[in-house]
């Protein structure tokens, strides 16, 4: 999940941490920008189990907040059905408006 600064200020705020001690701990580097890192499978460094969930939720980074919602997955039917399969949270739980996934979408932006 690529991150901004605004958004490692946030997290290492919630989690009690400095940013330079955040950073150090769950961020890498990748070309010019930066990602949290992942743990051995794909999982996001700071999913921390079905038990407690995202270590961060209230503050997660913008791309987590749109996600599925991502123009890869929107692209077609097809695609969004390859997502679906492979994630188990996808076509369930709230159903979101078009107008509330543009607007998430313009954000990220």
């Amino acid at each position: 999940m690529w991150v901004t600064d605004l958004e490692i200020k946030q997290m290492a705020e919630r989690l009690g941490l400095l940013c330079d001690e955040f950073v150090r701990a769950y961020v890498r580097t990748v070309g010019l920008r930066r990602s949290l890192r992942e743990l051995p499978g794909g999982d996001c460094v700071l999913w921390g189990g079905k038990e407690r969930g995202c270590l961060v939720h209230a503050v997660r980074p913008i791309q987590c907040r749109t996600f599925p919602f991502w123009h890869e997955h929107l692209r077609s039917q097809r695609s969004w059905e390859n997502l679906a399969r492979s994630c188990p949270g996808v076509n369930k739980g709230k159903l979101h408006t078009l107008k509330r996934i543009e607007g998430l979408l313009k954000r990220k932006l």
